[in-house]
């Protein structure tokens, strides 16, 4: 069993996850079990899935999360360009979220991504 939290790849999830929760908050209250919702959970599900493949027994195992985590990073792509789109979401603000997202996507199509 490997610990989730010395993934680098877990590490720049967790960060994309704590910046994407401060800059939901100021999206619109009718928004809550809306956009910012899915936007928090597909973030949070990024990480989560990295961590759930750390307690696997098998390396097959942890690949599989990590194919899901990517998944779940290409659905918090498209809720990220709907918010940016309807407004919701500044374009600085847009950007700093997807440049983090991609370097998180990069690693989780790296070989060391499951390292």
């Amino acid at each position: 069993m490997r610990n989730f939290m010395d993934l680098r790849v877990w590490q720049e999830a967790h960060v994309l996850s704590l910046d994407a929760y401060r800059l939901t908050r100021r999206f619109p209250r009718e928004e809550l079990y809306g956009l910012t919702s899915q936007v928090r959970r597909s973030c949070v599900s990024i990480e989560a899935n990295l961590a759930e493949g750390c307690g696997r027994r098998t390396d097959p195992e942890l690949a599989r999360f990590v194919q899901i985590a990517m998944g779940s990073a290409s659905e918090l792509a498209c809720h990220l360009l709907l918010a940016r789109d309807l407004s919701l979401l500044p374009a600085s603000d847009y950007q700093e979220l997807h440049v983090r997202l991609t370097r998180v996507c990069r690693m989780l199509t790296s070989p060391a991504a499951e390292h």
